[in-house]
């Protein structure tokens, strides 16, 4: 599995607080090890979101992705709180 981030990701990810990227980071390793893990509540995404999956990083912050080549290239696209990637 090969792992890209979008330019927004990165600025995002820089922004957040320092817990949010130690968590981030400890979920990722799970997403590696198991992209299922009930912990990581992955899940596709629909609305504005469709062809998008999410996982938990916190109980409020997510990272959004997309899944490419038959699931083996992961683009993470948006990382932010809940109702910051959810607004209507």
């Amino acid at each position: 599995m090969k792992i890209y981030y979008s330019k927004k990701f990165i600025k995002q990810f820089k922004k957040s607080p320092k817990q949010i990227k130690i968590k981030f980071k400890e979920r990722l390793d799970l997403f590696i090890e198991d992209r299922y893990n009930p912990t990581l509540s992955n899940h596709r995404l629909s609305g504005n979101f469709i062809n998008y999956r999410s996982i938990n990083v916190t109980g409020d912050w997510r990272a959004i992705f997309k899944e490419l080549e038959n699931g083996e290239v992961i683009f993470f696209v948006i990382l932010g709180t809940h109702s910051e990637l959810y607004k209507n």
